[in-house]
């Protein structure tokens, strides 16, 4: 079956400019070849002297109609594949009437103008300079003439539909009428010319009087069963105006769609008679659907549905709306009074019902967030989970969790635990149940900058063989760095899986309270994780980063030790920083007691971020080397202390030094800055502690002062 631009929703794409220019083109040239690249032959057609438009209009509209018929007869071509111009009478025939004393004043239309103005034809020129001026004039007196552009609109009506008759036969009657108006455009210009019509050569004529009723006798044949009946439906055999009014008035009442909400309560809900079907094609359906649809393609929507019809409620859904809203008029006309599109599709249900809360761009209420978990636990979970199983964790989870809590509920079913110690620690003693992971295998090489971290598509494949399942909360594990954890958060994050902790304290935190541990290998079975598309809002790339510097409209943080945010210190191409990037180094959340690294209070960390960020709504980018210890600043703003606009510069320092075209700052000043690094202790130990600082504190000032110094 071809797929149309229109069909494939890529009429906006080079390649649909690239054939509208080659048709374009085509048209321009029959167009002149046809003489009408004269005026005078147009004007021709009303003073009776020359019938070559009603001649090259009948021919276009003929061929069009049989080679369509053809095509869709013999199953190349789908309707549904086609836009379908609405019917508005009262436009068409205002409209009509202007056009018709344009073309009879000046000789042209658009079309031909253009065609005349190739030619070098002047006047084409000053019609064309018409059209656009009058164009403009439209659009700007809209507001006045929009009621008119909308009169009579009727959607998409059919002519054979008003006749009654079946698409076939309206074919022959269309072919047959032409044959007729091609010998009575001849019979008009003989007696014009006052010549007898077996003086001319009428033999093209008669070739055209027998092939155009063969052709449509061929979409006939071809387009009716063994049993004689029409093999394309025919909507003028089940619609008629009245029904059409009755399409539009429940359109406009707001009848034909359903909340995406209202669709995801119900299907939880398990409401009776509820038909979910998915039109798009069987391989995005297998990549992912709601859960419960049914897939049936347009070609087959009938023979499908017919059990459904008129009981229980259909919903009809694609990715966009486009496609639903035609098979669903189209299913009106069948007389389904049942039939409803789900409004903004797939995408909108993906947006509006599963997208994490802590991936919103605003905060909602709780009630709203328990409704989004419930909704994910049911359409993200296997076809067998319920609900209520798999929400019962979810309750009173927070993002760091004690040791006493996971103790709890190891034995839940629905903790996910993992070790992200290395491998031979691991295997010396581990929680019960936990996996292993390398946080580094979480990264990649992408576009030429290393340790990146894995795209979606990589990552749900991983969780996937981990066994991992979209309604289980994750609860991650570190050994002595707890932006490993983070790091793992973060690829928890792209993947749109919010449902994630990290145990406070890490293994050596479990280990001191005396919890059990253990040596055996856990038993696990891979998972399907579905990809969730866009999940990812918070990664930035350097252009991002550099449209922010450059416009001063974001807080940029760069999390790595002050020595290599003052250039004093590089591992990099260049040294330094990105220009008006503050430091706060990602050592400066954590606190350490022995062996336990644990971040600060949220207290702590709320006083010290205030300084820095002006309030919650600002818009900060954070960054470091690679991504790996942002992500631990990352985390402590966004789920610690509530900060909603966040950016993760994932490439971080690598990338921005080793592209000389970026800007930096501080690498010229690395001698000077690097003395006053090494003193550093000292000054902070003279710092007067009457006046409330702490040498813990006051490091950040103390690196800004440094800097300033250096400066």
């Amino acid at each position: 079956m071809i797929s149309t631009m229109y069909h494939l929703d890529a009429l906006g794409s080079a390649r649909a400019f690239v054939a509208a220019l080659l048709i374009g083109v085509a048209f321009g040239f029959f167009l002149e070849r046809a003489g009408f690249g004269s005026s005078r032959k147009l004007a021709g057609v009303f003073y009776f002297s020359d019938m070559s438009v009603i001649k090259v209009m009948f021919t276009a509209v003929v061929t069009a109609l049989l080679g369509l018929s053809i095509c869709v007869a013999c199953g190349w071509v789908s309707m549904d594949a086609i836009y379908l111009m609405p019917t508005v009478y009262g436009a068409h025939i205002i409209g009509g009437l202007i056009f018709g004393v344009g073309f009879v004043m000046g000789g042209w239309c658009p079309g031909t103008a253009a065609a005349g103005l190739a030619s070098g034809k002047m006047d084409a020129f000053v019609f064309l300079c018409g059209a656009v001026a009058g164009s403009a004039l439209f659009n700007e007196t809209f507001a006045f003439v929009g009621p008119l552009y909308r009169a009579g609109d009727r959607g998409i009506v059919f002519v054979y539909d008003s006749l009654g008759m079946s698409r076939i036969g309206f074919t022959l009657l269309l072919s047959i009428a032409a044959v007729l108006v091609f010998w009575g455009c001849e019979w008009i210009e003989n007696r014009r010319r006052k010549e007898p019509m077996s003086r001319r050569d009428n033999s093209v004529l008669k070739v055209v009087s027998v092939v155009l009723p063969a052709l449509a006798v061929l979409v006939a044949a071809i387009g009716t069963d063994a049993n004689g009946q029409a093999a394309i439906v025919s909507a003028g055999a089940i619609t008629s105006i009245a029904a059409e009014m009755q399409l539009l008035d429940a359109v406009e009442q707001a009848q034909d769609h359903i909340e995406p909400e209202d669709l995801a309560d119900r299907l939880v809900t398990g409401e009776p008679g509820l038909v979910v079907v998915d039109i798009r094609p069987p391989q995005e359906y297998a990549h992912f659907h709601i859960r419960g649809a049914i897939n049936v393609t347009m070609k087959d929507i009938y023979g499908n549905l017919m059990p459904y019809k008129n009981i229980g409620t259909i919903v009809l859904y694609s990715n966009g709306m486009t496609h639903p809203v035609q098979v669903r008029d189209s299913l009106y006309r069948m007389g389904f009074l049942n039939a409803y599109i789900l409004t903004d599709g797939l995408d909108g249900f993906i947006q509006r019902c599963l997208t994490p809360v802590s991936l919103r761009g605003e905060p909602v209420p709780q009630a709203t967030a328990d409704q989004i978990r419930l909704w994910r636990s049911y359409f993200l979970s296997s076809e067998d989970s319920k609900p209520s199983e798999v929400t019962k964790v979810s309750d009173e989870l927070t993002w760091l969790v004690s040791t006493e809590w996971l103790e709890k509920h190891l034995a839940d079913g629905n903790v996910k635990v993992i070790d992200l110690r290395s491998q031979p620690e691991y295997n010396s003693g581990h929680i019960a149940g936990s996996l292993a992971l390398a946080a580094e295998n979480l990264r990649t090489n992408s576009n030429g900058v290393g340790s990146m971290l894995q795209p979606v598509d990589m990552l749900a494949r991983h969780v996937s063989l981990m066994g991992i399942r979209p309604e289980e909360t994750v609860v991650f594990v570190h050994g002595d760095k707890i932006h490993d954890a983070t790091l793992a958060g973060m690829a928890m994050e792209r993947i749109g899986h919010e449902q994630y902790a990290i145990l406070t304290g890490g293994f050596e935190q479990w280990k001191t309270d005396g919890r059990p541990l253990t040596t055996a290998l856990p038993g696990s079975s891979a998972s399907s994780y579905p990809v969730i598309p866009d999940a990812d809002n918070f990664t930035v790339d350097y252009k991002r980063v550099l449209q922010h510097v450059q416009k001063k409209s974001a807080v940029i943080i760069d999390v790595r030790p002050a020595d290599y945010y003052m250039g004093a210190k590089s591992d990099e191409a260049r040294a330094g920083h990105i220009p008006g990037a503050i430091n706060r180094a990602y050592t400066e959340d954590i606190q350490k007691t022995g062996d336990i690294q644990q971040l600060k209070s949220v207290d702590e960390l709320e006083k010290a971020y205030s300084l820095i960020i002006p309030s919650k709504d600002t818009v900060v980018v954070v960054h470091c080397r690679t991504g790996h210890q942002a992500s631990q600043t990352f985390f402590v703003l966004k789920h610690l202390l509530g900060y909603r606009r966040l950016c993760w510069y994932d490439a971080g320092w690598a990338e921005w030094a080793a592209r000389t075209d970026l800007p930096i700052e501080g690498a010229p000043l690395a001698k000077k800055q690097s003395f006053l690094l090494l003193r550093k202790d000292a000054l902070l130990r003279t710092l007067p502690r009457t006046r409330g600082l702490q040498p813990r504190s006051s490091h950040f000032l103390m690196n800004r002062l440094i800097f300033l110094v250096g400066v």
